[in-house]
């Protein structure tokens, strides 16, 4: 590739440092700072709800907090992760900040519209924060009817109304990314010469723009059903629950694509610039990222096998859960494949995306157990599929998620963050995660449902060990917070490309200038053109 050298002009954090300039920002540099902030408040706000959980498990009684309180923990828990942190992390944060930087562009194709996204996204967390202050809401994340349109005395419509208006961010930032990979791409940049980020988020932002809408109509309806008690999902008057699963579970399974296409993207770039090696198979790693994309949206009925659906649709719904393995697969190789014969170099980044590739495979062969048909019966709803959930969307979106925070922290702030301790909060983080975890397998099997507050004694064990690994996983998330704030102030310059990566983003000025480049790049050899072999 050829490119401007790097800018010399003042960059996008010092246009302005009153609050006004941050708030009225139509960077989306800023922008993605300012989801940053939002969505690491929100993280340790779901973590608060999670260390209650852990303590209450602790001892088999049910004696730290009711059961009522319990119930709250759990919904709080799922409701913040998933739809306040998972969802939006690396899209909103990274996506922002790296998809017009990665093509070349200036800014995203519709600035304002992006800042009315963030401003939506907050709106829905003041929504969800004054839920919890009023009292909460004890449904879970899911929502399930009738129970939450007829039975639950909590504070449903606030949760749904704040899940409801944090859906519009998705869609808006879905409709950005699709514009502006299709039309702003700088010259040269084919789509075959796209990084797998940019792959990985615009296949994600079909899945927003297309899913999402489903789960706004639904939502919609749980409020419409318990304010006017019109029949909707209740069986008593008229309504069908199953139609309820139908809907949500249509928006919510491609929405685990949403949370860990993205988190694909990162592992991509991570590997192939810490291996020194071009990514094996280039495209079919881009098609694999659309087929996931596409049969995400065929297999929302596996999470219904006991909920009384046909049998032959379970079958069909199973068959296409296993297919979704294939691509899911083939990514799985080709990153092994990257680092056969690299250059391969162990900084905190790589860590993070070696982390990911190992937890996000245990949770894909844990996930064929759950999607097949009998295996499923004897592990719905038990600690499995809450291990299964977690070594996906934790274990893998979370952990390439970091490794991108400390990938590209270089180039959203201009420092280094402390590499040793980089290294030992990845290595705390991942350790943490399979103590926290894997014992939740054993406890699945053993047949230890989800969401009760007490269980039999001769589960404690599990059940201890699996609270002491929350504890090291706490301390691991704890540390980058930490250390990262501390570089923002006394971490070493980081220069424009400290890693020696390819790619556009890292042939401008770290932090860039407002508008990226100061020319528009051309864009003349393939993407990862990284020397093949150790030298």
């Amino acid at each position: 590739m050829s490119a401007n050298a790097a800018a010399e002009y003042t960059s996008y954090l010092d246009e302005g440092e009153t609050l006004k300039s941050w708030l009225t920002t139509l960077d989306h540099k800023r922008i993605a700072v300012l989801y940053l902030v939002s969505i690491t408040l929100f993280f340790f706000i779901g973590g608060i709800a999670a260390a209650v959980i852990r303590l209450e498990l602790v001892t088999a009684g049910g004696d730290f907090v009711t059961a009522e309180t319990y119930n709250k923990s759990f919904s709080l828990h799922g409701i913040v992760m998933v739809w306040f942190f998972l969802i939006p992390s690396i899209p909103a944060v990274l996506g922002n900040f790296l998809i017009p930087l990665m093509i070349g562009a200036r800014d995203l194709a519709f600035p304002r519209l992006n800042l009315a996204s963030w401003y939506l996204y907050t709106l829905g967390g003041i929504f969800t924060i004054g839920m919890v202050i009023a009292g909460g809401v004890d449904t879970g994340w899911t929502f399930y009817t009738p129970f939450s349109t007829m039975f639950s005395n909590t504070y449903v419509i606030a949760a749904v109304l704040g899940v409801f208006i944090v859906g519009f961010s998705s869609i808006f930032t879905g409709i950005n990314f699709i514009v502006t990979i299709h039309k702003m791409r700088a010259p040269g940049l084919t789509w075959f010469r796209l990084p797998m980020f940019v792959w990985a988020n615009y296949a994600t932002s079909v899945i927003m723009v297309l899913a999402t809408p489903v789960l706004a109509m639904t939502l919609t309806l749980v409020a419409v059903e318990r304010i006017f008690q019109i029949g909707i999902f209740d069986p008593a008057l008229g309504g069908d629950p199953l139609l309820f699963q139908h809907l949500f579970w249509f928006y919510s399974h491609p929405a685990v694509y949403i949370m860990v296409l993205p988190a694909m993207g990162v592992a991509s770039e991570l590997i192939a610039c810490f291996s020194r090696s071009p990514v094996f198979g280039y495209r079919f790693m881009a098609y694999s990222v659309m087929a996931i994309a596409i049969l995400g949206f065929l297999v929302w009925g596996h999470h219904m096998f006991v909920s009384g659906e046909s049998v032959y649709a379970g079958m069909m719904f199973s068959l296409f859960s296993f297919m979704v393995a294939i691509p899911s697969a083939i990514k799985v190789f080709n990153w092994t494949a990257t680092l056969y014969k690299g250059s391969i170099s162990f900084e905190a980044p790589m860590l993070y995306a070696l982390g990911f590739v190992f937890l996000f495979m245990i949770g894909g062969l844990t996930g064929i157990i759950v999607a097949a048909l009998a295996l499923d019966v004897h592990l719905t709803d038990t600690y499995f599929v809450i291990a299964h959930f977690h070594y996906i969307m934790v274990g893998g979106s979370v952990m390439a998620y970091l490794g991108g925070i400390h990938f590209w922290w270089p180039k959203m702030t201009g420092r280094m963050y402390p590499e040793m301790w980089g290294r030992i909060a990845a290595v705390l983080i991942f350790v943490g995660f399979n103590v926290t975890f894997f014992p939740q397998f054993l406890l699945g099997y053993l047949g230890m449902p989800r969401r009760y507050h007490e269980y039999p004694e001769e589960l404690e064990v599990l059940n201890v060990i699996s609270s002491g690994g929350a504890l090291i996983l706490a301390l691991g998330y704890l540390l980058p917070l930490l250390y990262l704030l501390w570089s923002l102030r006394y971490g070493r310059i980081a220069g424009s490309n400290p890693w020696e990566a390819k790619g556009l983003e890292w042939q401008t000025s770290s932090p860039p200038a407002k508008y990226n480049f100061r020319e528009t790049p051309i864009v003349t050899e393939e993407a990862y053109a990284y020397s093949p072999y150790k030298v």
